[in-house]
């Protein structure tokens, strides 16, 4: 007799597929059922509730309607988007998603909460190994998802720190690099956003040791997050983590002020 087959989903995943199907049994629907009520297809309940499928956030929201289910369908979405992410980065997108700030330093690339959706799905193309299709469409949606914090109620403040050798790496064609700088420029108008960039011929600088990302929780605890090669790193000793807020604080002020970062920024959209 051969083994069951094993369950390769996530247990967020399985969960939820467990309430949904609990959810519809109790209220006496059959999965044909609750598809029509949701405008779905009776395959697709099918496909989530035997994990063979992902719930989308349009599922998530039609089956909480069709079923009245009082926020417990709704509630799963949190857990399940975090799985868009890879597994070393889904701690800090929570704390991200609730910080009073976010304080970052980049080196090489643009910062993913400053990212344009056309250079996210660039940067995953050229990644290695080489992605799927479908691992770069939910890595890039999940990389566009960390932007609702801009809009996010209690307003977090977002500090970044560009390299200016990140700005003038060319990811994709000249046409996305030139959306890229227009949408830099866009979120800098933001109250809550200030962007700043190093400039090259600074040469040494206090950030020559990488970058890193320094958070403030709702709690007013700071942290600090780094990673570097698929591994990461969140500090929370508070005489490491101080070492680390100078540091951020020194890059700060070597950088080009808010203005200047603007006008550089403009001039390497002249350039394409």
């Amino acid at each position: 007799m051969g083994q069951p087959k094993k369950n390769s989903s996530s247990p967020a995943a399985q969960y939820f597929a467990e309430v949904l199907r609990v959810l519809r049994t109790k209220a006496g629907l059959s999965q044909n059922e609750l598809g029509e009520r949701m405008a779905y297809s009776g395959a697709a309940v099918s496909a989530v509730e035997t994990c063979a499928k992902p719930a989308t956030d349009e599922f998530i929201e039609a089956a909480e309607k069709a079923l009245e289910a009082g926020g417990l369908v709704s509630a799963a979405a949190k857990y399940l988007r975090l799985e868009r992410y890879p597994e070393y980065f889904q701690g800090f997108v929570q704390l991200e998603q609730d910080a009073l700030s976010v304080s970052s330093y980049s080196t090489q690339l643009m910062h993913g909460l400053l990212q344009t959706e056309a250079y996210t799905r660039a940067l995953l193309k050229c990644d290695f190994p080489p992605l799927d299709e479908a691992e770069i469409e939910q890595l890039t949606l999940a990389r566009l998802e960390r932007k609702a914090l801009f809009d996010r109620r209690p307003v977090c403040v977002v500090n970044v720190i560009l390299e200016e050798e990140a700005l003038r790496r060319q990811i994709g064609s000249k046409d996305v690099m030139r959306d890229q700088y227009e949408y830099l420029a866009r979120c800098a108008e933001r109250s809550n956003v200030v962007l700043q960039v190093m400039p090259s011929p600074l040469g040494a600088h206090a950030g020559l040791r990488g970058p890193m990302t320094v958070i403030e929780t709702p709690e007013q605890t700071t942290l600090v997050y780094t990673e570097a090669l698929g591994k990461s790193l969140l500090v929370s000793k508070p005489a490491e983590v101080g070492v680390l807020a100078r540091r951020y604080a020194m890059i700060r002020s070597q950088a080009l002020r808010p203005e200047e970062s603007l006008d550089l920024i403009g001039q390497l959209a002249g350039e394409l």
